[in-house]
């Protein structure tokens, strides 16, 4: 199922209302040479007088007719220019209706429809896409700079603002690459690092911004202003069951089709969970006389045959992935990982180079890159369930009261399982008082119920779960988002997400919880929407995340390396962090199974570390 052109690519730019940036070209190739990874076979730089654009690009097809940055002109000149990443599904409609309006195109790619549709409707024309994106427009005739974000935040975008302009880039790094902006993280930034909470619009660094999901950023020679083209709403739902059902059914059926569309090798990642066995099933009937699907798991040696069940995994992937194999006739591999792999000091490096923070969650990370690693040896492009559990409704703290009740982010009371509740065990006390990791939660988790719509009369457990929904969808989903974009793209793989399609969110957002969870299960409306394409085993299967290693040679390996460490004495974290109750860590006996709860303070340690060591960054409190 071909298309035009597919561009999964790193951007950046730099405006300044001060300076002739046509002689900043070592300082823009320095910003664009970050973005190798995402975007590693091309590169673009162009640039007028006060801005400069930079961009790599993960080549499909059409290789001369989508070169980026790109621009149109008109009789005097270039009119704007344009530096994109992302992909619009909806491209060939808004093309044909552009045509009508009287565009020519003198390509087949999406790229030059968000150009030609921002000449033709002005800034308006965002929400005319369906799709993920991240760009920089440059308007030369009015010399403004439009920065734009999908409506979830699925491709991410930064800026900086300098005294007479400003810098961006998908990723911190590109930003960090220009002399104006510093690696310097303050209280904040580091309570944004260990809180996990997911602040809207903080890039972490001093002086740096997220552009928010849905939202415009302009700047202009009087300065910056932001708004929101998109935001979730409330509005009452007023179909039946059946129709509800039906409705996400359809919009799977289309969404699914929609981004299939491809002219390169393709494949769905499947853990034998619902989300990711639905994507692969309909992906696989959309696909008939078309070929088989290809389909990819994660595993880690030995962990089917000595798992043990926790608060949060009842029970291993593997067996449920075989079931949806043999269901749907899938091309399948299993990607198997021992401690080895998880340890790899390159692979560490490369995964704490790809996040630009110590965000990270341990061996969840490195496996994830390792599995897309191991993926783009075969596919350029794979679908993913990411997001489904956010959505629908899918985590077992929706469903536990407690955690439904708690004054605070739900994902924070099984703090205990997931290693948050440790995560600043290894700081030092008045650095830990100094922070106030508690508070600071608390100040996010009220503003954040501060933007929950509203429906009139909606009250009790409906109107406490639209919160939680609304939490979900706009804080937790943004890191794993994020987790998903970094790992993925470090090896060019280009990641995409059905279930964060914002017709699906939307209608599904406003369907009452009681509809969400009648038949007594979670998601209950996707198990309802899909369970005639899935084997009866995942269709009864219980939510389970992402796998985390149990092996206890990978914590063994873990300590290890603490030791090594702490026993070198040149500790780049030792301003910040207690050594001695570090030590104490590593003088607990390790189990005969490894959780991830257990391991979180030495894992977060080691990262921390790390970046301040290799990333030249510094903490300023």
């Amino acid at each position: 199922m071909n298309r035009g052109v597919i561009f999964m690519c790193g951007i950046t730019g730099w405006v300044d209302y001060q300076r002739d940036l046509r002689r900043k070209g070592q300082s823009v190739k320095a910003m664009t040479d970050t973005m190798a990874c995402r975007g590693p076979d091309d590169e673009g730089m162009w640039s007028d007088q006060h801005v400069a654009f930079g961009h790599r690009r993960l080549a499909i097809i059409d290789i001369e007719g989508g070169r980026q940055p790109m621009v149109v002109s008109g009789e005097d000149g270039v009119i704007a220019a344009l530096t994109y990443s992302g992909e619009v599904y909806n491209y060939r409609e808004l093309r044909e209706e552009l045509v009508r309006l009287g565009h020519r195109f003198r390509t087949h790619s999406d790229t030059e429809v968000v150009l030609e549709a921002y000449l033709q409707w002005g800034d308006d024309f965002v929400t005319r896409l369906n799709g993920m994106f991240a760009f920089g427009i440059w308007d030369v005739r009015s010399e403004e700079l439009l920065l734009v974000r999908d409506r979830m935040g699925i491709k991410p975008l930064y800026y900086y603002p300098t005294p007479a302009g400003v810098l961006f880039g998908s990723e911190p790094k590109a930003i960090l690459a220009n002399p104006l902006a510093e690696p310097v993280i303050d209280a904040d930034g580091l309570r944004e690092i260990l809180a996990f909470v997911k602040t809207p619009e903080s890039g972490v660094f001093r002086g740096m911004y997220e552009v928010r999901p849905g939202q415009i950023v302009k700047v202009r020679r009087e300065g910056l202003s932001k708004r929101r083209y998109w935001k979730l709403e409330s509005h009452e739902h007023t179909d039946d069951l059946a129709t509800t059902v039906g409705t996400v059914r359809e919009l799977l059926d289309d969404i699914i089709t929609r981004q299939l569309i491809s002219d390169v090798p393709l494949c769905t990642l499947l853990s034998g969970g619902l989300d990711s066995s639905a994507v692969t099933a309909l992906a696989a009937r959309a696909l008939e006389g078309h070929g088989r699907v290809r389909s990819f798991s994660v595993d880690f040696a030995g962990y089917t045959e000595h798992f043990q069940p926790d608060q949060m995994r009842d029970t291993p992937d593997t067996p449920f992935v075989h079931d949806v194999v043999r269901h749907v006739g899938s091309d399948h591999t299993d990607i198997v990982l021992d401690s080895a792999d998880l340890m790899d000091p390159g692979v560490r490096a490369a995964v704490l180079r790809a996040r630009d923070l110590p965000l990270g969650i341990g061996d969840m990370d490195t496996s994830l890159y390792l599995l897309f690693k191991a993926i783009r040896a075969h596919s350029t492009v794979a679908l993913s369930g990411e997001s489904a559990d956010e959505v629908f409704g899918g985590y077992r703290w929706f469903h536990d009261p407690e955690a439904v009740n708690a004054h605070t982010f739900p994902w924070l009371t099984y703090s205990g399982v997931n290693g948050l509740s440790t995560r600043t065990d290894f700081l030092d006390d008045d650095l830990r008082r100094k922070l106030d990791i508690p508070a600071y939660r608390a100040d996010s988790y009220q503003r954040a119920l501060a933007e929950v719509p509203r429906l009139p009369g909606e009250t009790g457990l409906e109107r406490r779960m639209r919160e939680v929904s609304y939490l979900h969808l706009t804080r937790f989903v943004q890191i794993l988002l994020d987790r998903k974009d970094r790992m993925s793209m470090a090896v060019g793989l280009e990641v995409r997400v059905p279930f964060c399609d914002h017709r699906l969110v939307e209608y599904v957002f406003n369907a009452p919880w009681a509809m969400k969870t009648f038949d007594g299960h979670e998601k209950s409306l996707l198990r309802a929407a899909t369970a005639d394409v899935l084997p009866r085993s995942v269709v009864e299967r219980r939510k389970v995340p992402y796998p985390s290693t149990q092996d206890p040679a990978y914590e063994r390996a873990l300590r290890a390396s603490v030791k090594r460490l702490l026993d070198g004495g040149d500790v780049a974290a030792a301003s910040l962090v207690d050594t001695g109750r570090i030590r104490g860590l590593l003088d607990e006996p390790v189990g005969a199974v490894s959780l991830q709860g257990a391991r979180t303070s030495l894992e977060a340690f080691l990262q921390i570390n790390a970046w301040l060591e290799k990333y030249g960054a510094r903490v300023t409190l």
